[in-house]
């Protein structure tokens, strides 16, 4: 689980907190900017994730469906409930936009400059 790791050690909570819409704003000069940024890496956040923890649940996974094989599997259960208890891809995205931590660029400059 090293994304669960490495997520959970930047500090982020994984509950709501309020955020300075100045703060946000001030980072690109553009409210809607700021909050454009912020939701495409909590895209990129949330299919990475995914895609990991679908990848864990396929080794659990059975290719016959008979009644008799069908039972609870704790470690299954324990990878389910770590990532549930992950903080939400936004509050991710959005602490590491006011970390300083996402690249991103205006291509619209680039192309009237």
């Amino acid at each position: 689980m090293s994304k669960l790791r490495r997520h959970l050690s930047v500090g982020t909570p994984s509950s709501v907190e309020t955020k300075s819409l100045q703060e946000i704003k001030n980072k690109t000069g553009n409210i809607y900017e700021s909050i454009a940024i912020v939701s495409k890496r909590a895209n990129q956040i949330n299919i990475s994730i995914k895609e990991e923890l679908h990848n864990k649940l396929d080794e659990f996974a059975s290719h016959t469906d008979t009644l008799e094989e069908i039972h609870e599997n704790k470690e299954q259960i324990e990878i389910s409930k770590a990532y549930e208890r992950m903080p939400n891809p936004a509050l991710l995205a959005t602490q590491e936009f006011l970390d300083d931590k996402i690249y991103y660029r205006k291509a619209e400059d680039e192309l009237f400059s």
